[in-house]
C-alpha cells in the first residue's frame, strides 16, 4: 500500500470524525466502551446570558473538565467552586468515581485544591514559564 503524509491546519471535519471514531472503535475493543457523555454545567445572569461555565465530559467513570471560565466581574464568589460541586455530583450520579482537570494559571491551581482536587502531574513550560498542572479527585458516590 503507498501512503502519502499530509500536515494541515484545516482539516475538514469528516477527517476529524473519522479519526474520532476510529480511535473509539479501537478503544471499545481494548478496554470496552467508555459511555463517553458531554457535561455541562452553565450560570446565566438575569437576561439569560452565560457569564460562567464548565464543559467537559464523563468517560471510562471519570469526569473530565475541559473548560471552566467565570466573568471577571463574578470571580471570588465560590461560582467555580459551585460549578465543580454540580459537575461532580451528575458524575456520581453517572458512575463515576474521579475527577481531572487541568490548568496553568495558578491561582486557578490553588482554586481546585481547595475544592478537593490533587495535583499528579505537571508539565513544565507549558506555555513558557509556567506549568501545566493536572489535578484528580476522588469522588464518593
Amino acid at each position: 500500500m503507498k501512503t502519502t503524509l499530509e500536515t494541515t491546519a484545516d482539516p475538514l471535519p469528516q477527517e476529524l470524525a473519522f479519526l474520532g471514531e476510529r480511535l473509539t472503535a479501537f478503544n471499545d475493543s481494548d478496554v470496552g466502551a467508555s459511555r463517553r457523555k458531554a457535561l455541562a454545567v452553565f450560570v446565566r445572569d438575569e437576561g439569560g446570558k452565560i457569564v460562567a461555565g464548565i464543559s467537559g465530559y464523563t468517560a471510562w467513570g471519570w469526569l473530565f473538565v475541559q473548560w471552566l471560565w467565570v466573568d471577571e466581574r463574578l470571580r471570588g464568589q465560590h461560582l467555580a467552586g459551585n460549578m465543580l460541586e454540580a459537575a461532580e455530583r451528575e458524575a456520581i450520579v453517572r458512575g463515576c468515581h474521579g475527577a481531572w482537570i487541568d490548568t496553568f494559571n495558578p491561582k486557578a491551581a490553588r482554586a481546585y485544591e481547595r475544592q478537593g482536587y490533587q495535583p499528579f502531574g505537571t508539565l513544565p513550560d507549558f506555555p513558557i514559564g509556567r506549568s501545566r498542572i493536572f489535578l484528580q479527585k476522588k469522588l464518593a458516590g
